[in-house]
């Protein structure tokens, strides 16, 4: 091979590699070029909030993806979870008591939080235990999720989820409206939540055990990893973080609806995607997934600050997806196979 041919293909493969960087940097500078109100960083602060419920969400995705898996629950745990949150907020009626508690707002956070991990567990538990497929089991998963969630309100929304300062649970709205330094405190949410899992993933066993079994779950196994109680693991993971997500976009919304969600899976799992992790499982970084959310959610609110119509938005968003996942599969197909 020349060395013409070697430089090209070396260029080839960073552009391939970063193309989730390199992607966001393009949607930036168009955005920037057709709106003077794109580069700011009142603007960028904004949309990052916006992103840090894709990117919750995309975290708790690629943990099931490097396993190998998939979960179509996410978007409706996340429903259930305001809901939820949304009712304790209401206040917990006690019948045979005649009276009604009302839980601090930690005290929603931690038993919301419980919810996304038992809902997790099913799937864990369905998946790992019982052998049924991952997209089987947490597609019926979602639509119980979401049914649950549609039963509890009624097909209504929880409004007004500020609290009141006499019943002691004010604070709900803190997650989606308040700052530290300037920083919106979901984007640190995203942020810390991002560190801890990059630090799981590359500095303890449970990332080692995550990667094998999801590059060879057979050879794992037999290499002594414990392959179900990892699967269940992440599938837990991924309702907790869901939960999260569904806690900061009800506090961004001060409402709690049950068709809230629709549609999240599909951006989570499109975020890890572009982020250039394998479907097939035991390949991904949490930074690629994080630049895959950013790609999505700056490509959404840069197409709504130039007025784009909503339909279109789908159709570029739509169109995003379909040239990751074909990148993917270069990368991973013929790229592999080549190497």
């Amino acid at each position: 091979m020349s060395r013409k041919s070697a430089n090209s293909l070396n260029i080839g493969r960073l552009l391939l590699e970063g193309r989730a960087f390199f992607a966001l940097i393009a949607i930036i500078a168009v955005f920037s070029f057709l709106s003077p109100n794109y580069f700011t960083v009142s603007n960028f602060l904004i949309m990052a909030s916006h992103v840090a419920i894709y990117g919750i969400l995309a975290i708790g995705m690629l943990l099931v993806i490097l396993n190998g898996g998939i979960d179509l629950s996410v978007g409706s745990v996340l429903a259930l979870s305001g809901v939820m949150a949304g009712a304790m907020m209401q206040g917990v009626e006690v019948g045979p008591l005649g009276m009604i508690f009302y839980l601090p707002v930690w005290g929603v956070v931690v038993v919301t939080c419980a919810i996304g991990a038992l809902v997790g567990a099913v799937n864990g538990v369905l998946i790992g235990w019982f052998k049924v497929p991952a997209f089987v089991a947490t597609l019926g998963v979602m639509y119980v999720a979401r049914g649950v969630a549609l039963l509890q309100t009624n097909g209504l929304t929880y409004n007004n989820l500020s609290g009141k300062p006499e019943l002691g649970n004010t604070g709900f709205d803190w997650l989606g409206f308040n700052r530290l330094a300037g920083i919106p405190i979901a984007v640190i949410v995203l942020f810390v939540l991002a560190v801890l899992t990059w630090l799981m993933l590359s500095r303890s066993s449970f990332g080692r055990w995550l990667y094998a079994s999801g590059g060879n779950e057979r050879a794992a196994d037999l290499s002594g990893v414990p392959v179900k109680r990892v699967k269940i693991t992440v599938y837990v993971i991924s309702g907790v973080l869901s939960a999260v997500a569904g806690l900061v976009l009800s506090s961004q919304l001060t409402s709690a609806g049950p068709t809230a969600g629709t549609t999240y899976e599909l951006t989570a799992i499109a975020a890890v995607v572009i982020g250039g992790a394998a479907l097939t499982g035991g390949r991904g970084t949490v930074l690629g997934t994080m630049l895959g959310a950013f790609v999505i959610g700056f490509l959404s609110d840069g197409l709504v600050i130039i007025g784009v119509s909503s339909y279109w938005q789908t159709v570029f968003t739509g169109a995003v997806i379909v040239l990751a996942v074909l990148m993917n599969s270069i990368q991973y197909g013929k790229g592999a196979r080549r190497s």
